[in-house]
């Protein structure tokens, strides 16, 4: 619980955040420093209870005498949590949208009281244009929103950097100039990979082309790497994940398929591993890959879970997902779909257990964590096909009901801990943007503009529909109770005017 406090502190306001941290290396020198470094800024952590007594309260060198005054400090500090911090903080909602899906990675701003209602000229408080092409979503640090962009050619990457309460660029910086960009497909972009921030620093990636880190206010290069070799085939897609002092990055490409970490401080690689899946893709007449390896491509983002005391990497590859050490890369398990690839979405770890889509395979699994090489079914707790799958658009979990969108537009409730439909309805239209959820609602953004926003029930709602002029390729953020929202040509603040 102490461990999940920190990481919302994290989250929402930075003077909390440090004075909370001064509490925790004055009390517990010991384990502050480890605690600190390993607590990815999101918030929310299943077995926070079961790291608090084991990095607290744990080890038999500590004589009952002091385990009672550790006690008291742990009181001390939930006191400190339960009453000052809900008083200050929930009232205003989540500030900080730090990375793809937000601070708890998995498209939740449950305080946040957005807008039901919006158009061009109802509710929108600035409006901005952002030249280029790029799908990549905003994330939000204080009072600044980042984005990375580049042109239809892909000739030059570079990152934006907007104002958050007046719409205003405050700078438009280009990363590098390339030459013969690799192909992309017309569907997606250049800029596809949403960047990650944190205080004073901006982590950017556009695939194997470039990878950096930048200063948060004046957007100037502290380090950056372009020697990853991958060819995305169809484009990049994969953002990256900040976890402790690594930036963790996905290669999954049609020539060469590895995760890797990188010091971000530094920018030095601390760890590469490679895919293991066989991919079956061997034409035996002629010994080549088949489709010049477009089974063996994905796009999806990782994520950090805690279960039983083990950190684990969960990152969706073409045709498996791994389980990974993310201290050294060390592959812990592995779970193989042959008929999936291309998978896009991000897995969400709830109910203690582990959600995917398969991508092509147009399924959702849900598997317990843990265990070791390759699983079988037993670690399967159900499967779902077809219906309302998507291989684009992340889903949400709210409760025991799971929210989501095909690609067509076919939306769909499913029981989280059965797999069960309550509910299919249509949409219309296309989706690529994730889902979030806000204070008891679901919101939907299509291709064309439309927002369907639906009550957050097992009983099929529509609240309201809302039109922008464009279309959402790029997932939403939310901070405060505004929603920041990326069309195929602006960038908007979208707020109930009231506020």
């Amino acid at each position: 619980m102490l461990y999940s406090f920190f990481a919302i502190y994290r989250t929402k306001s930075n003077s909390w955040e440090k004075l909370f941290e001064q509490l925790l290396r004055m009390w517990f020198p010991a384990q502050a420093t480890r605690m600190i470094t390993a607590v990815p800024r999101r918030s929310g952590c299943l077995s926070s209870a079961q790291f608090v007594c084991r990095n607290l309260l744990g080890g038999e060198e500590l004589s009952m005498t002091h385990k009672q005054t550790v006690s008291q400090k742990i009181q001390a500090l939930l006191l400190f949590s339960f009453v000052l911090f809900p008083a200050i903080n929930f009232a205003a909602g989540i500030e900080n949208w730090p990375n793809y899906r937000g601070p708890t990675k998995d498209g939740h701003a449950d305080e946040a009281k957005l807008p039901l209602r919006w158009s061009e000229e109802e509710n929108v408080t600035w409006k901005t244009a952002i030249k280029g092409k790029a799908w990549s979503s905003p994330v939000v640090w204080g009072d600044r929103i980042f984005l990375t962009n580049a042109p239809e050619d892909g000739s030059s990457l570079s990152v934006v950097c907007v104002d958050k309460n007046t719409g205003k660029v405050l700078y438009n910086k280009r990363l590098l100039t390339i030459a013969l960009p690799q192909y992309c497909h017309p569907f997606n972009s250049y800029a596809s990979c949403s960047p990650v921030v944190e205080e004073d620093r901006l982590y950017v990636s556009f695939g194997s082309p470039y990878n950096g880190c930048l200063d948060m206010e004046t957007g100037e290069v502290i380090w950056e790497r372009t020697d990853f070799v991958c060819n995305h085939f169809r484009g990049p897609g994969s953002s990256p994940l900040i976890y402790g002092n690594s930036l963790i990055l996905h290669f999954d490409g049609s020539d060469q398929q590895y995760v890797v970490a990188v010091d971000k401080n530094t920018g030095k690689t601390l760890w590469r591993t490679d895919r293991t899946v066989d991919f079956q893709d061997i034409d035996p007449s002629t010994g080549k890959i088949q489709r010049e390896g477009d089974w063996r491509k994905a796009f999806s983002t990782p994520l950090v879970v805690e279960s039983d005391g083990q950190a684990t990497l969960v990152s969706l590859g073409s045709m498996a997902l791994y389980g990974y050490d993310p201290a050294d890369g060390k592959e812990l398990w592995r779970i193989d779909f042959i008929e999936g690839h291309s998978g896009a979405c991000r897995p969400i770890f709830e109910h203690g257990l582990i959600y995917f889509q398969t991508g092509g395979g147009y399924e959702l699994w849900t598997i317990r964590p843990g265990g070791k090489g390759v699983l079988g079914d037993e670690a399967i707790v159900w499967r779902h096909k077809r219906v309302a799958v998507p291989r684009r658009s992340s889903f949400v979990i709210v409760d025991d009901s799971i929210y989501m969108v095909d690609d067509s537009g076919v939306a769909a409730c499913l029981d989280a801990l059965t797999g069960e439909v309550v509910w299919k309805k249509r949409l219309g239209s296309n989706f690529s943007s994730s889902l979030i959820h806000a204070d008891g609602r679901i919101y939907f953004f299509d291709q064309e503009g439309k927002t369907t926003v639906i009550k957050a029930s097992r009983k099929y709602e529509v609240l309201v529909e809302n039109e922008l002029d464009e279309g959402f390729m790029a997932s939403p953020a939310v901070s405060g109770n505004a929603l920041f929202v990326r069309t195929r040509t602006h960038l908007y603040r979208i707020e109930d005017s009231k506020d």
